[in-house]
């Protein structure tokens, strides 16, 4: 019987090195990892940094996937795809190749300390919310209120972030072919 399949949400930005290159390459390797497949990817975003201002612009975007991974195998695997791809963590929100954070996983509310589950920062985020916006504009972000788990619908996050002047298109990102044009 095959693993049950859960759609899912991940934030990438890069602001060092070739960000739109780093950007094609993660979304590929994540696209071959058994048991995950990336359906859709927003419009690379370039935004303004945040928490740490003394940095290059970023280059945001936010791919839609389908996997039979569990929340902590995907989280897993993208560290993998990051450390990969060249990433080091040195300052908090500092300069770095790439980032990827796991916004949504199917509906779930999840907080085991090392996995929080919809990002705990998202819907601070203009450069989170605009892309994730753009491909999934019904989708509902859980929130713990007491002991319950709620919704909050993208549209009224979106309304209410600040910061959405420093999030702005850049390109497409053809994931599917810009990786042989931009190479490996």
């Amino acid at each position: 019987m095959d693993k049950q399949r859960t759609k899912a949400f991940l934030g990438l930005g890069s602001n060092m090195g070739e960000r739109e290159k780093l950007l094609v390459q993660a979304v590929n390797l994540i696209n071959q990892t058994p048991g995950i497949r990336v359906l859709q990817s927003s419009f690379i975003y370039e935004t303004d940094p945040v928490g740490y201002t003394e940095q290059d612009a970023f280059l945001n975007i936010v791919i839609k996937i389908e996997t039979s991974l569990c929340a902590a195998e995907l989280l897993s695997r993208t560290q993998e795809v990051e450390a990969e791809l060249g990433r080091v963590r040195t300052i908090r929100w500092g300069p770095r190749t790439l980032d990827i954070d796991i916004l949504l996983y199917g509906n779930e509310w999840l907080d085991d300390g090392d996995l929080q589950i919809p990002h705990p920062r998202m819907t601070e985020r203009a450069f989170v919310l605009v892309p994730l916006a753009e491909i999934a504009p019904e989708v509902q972000i859980p929130y713990k209120a007491g002991g319950e788990v709620e919704f909050l619908h993208i549209s009224d996050a979106l309304a209410k972030v600040d910061g959405k002047e420093g999030v702005r298109k850049w390109n497409t990102l053809d994931w599917e072919q810009s990786y042989d044009k931009i190479g490996k």
